[in-house]
């Protein structure tokens, strides 16, 4: 079986890995609530979209990072099986991350 055939399937990550990402998200969520501490002291507008838009760019950057993960560990091990229909899924996550 394919470690991408099934939508739930756990996915081995190092330690390391694991805490890399973990970090990112944790960084992420920070921004998130330093944008709702922005609202709540009523900052100006301009300020919260800019916030807004390096939440979008951290999230977006993210998800490249475990596209890439992704592209290395299971699409890798698909083609070698010899599944080439991974290559659709392949693109409509790219299309979902643009």
């Amino acid at each position: 079986m394919s470690c991408c055939e099934p939508k739930h399937i756990h996915v081995p990550r190092s330690d390391a890995e694991l805490k890399q990402l973990k970090n990112r998200i944790h960084r992420i969520i920070g921004q998130l609530n330093g944008i709702e501490s922005m609202l709540e002291d009523n900052r100006y507008c301009g300020d919260v979209l800019i916030q807004i838009a390096a939440v979008e760019k951290a999230l977006q950057s993210f998800g490249y990072t475990i596209l890439q993960e992704h592209l290395e560990t299971c699409v890798t091990e698909d083609v070698k099986e010899g599944n080439t229909d991974i290559m659709e899924e392949v693109m409509n996550l790219v299309k979902r991350l643009k």
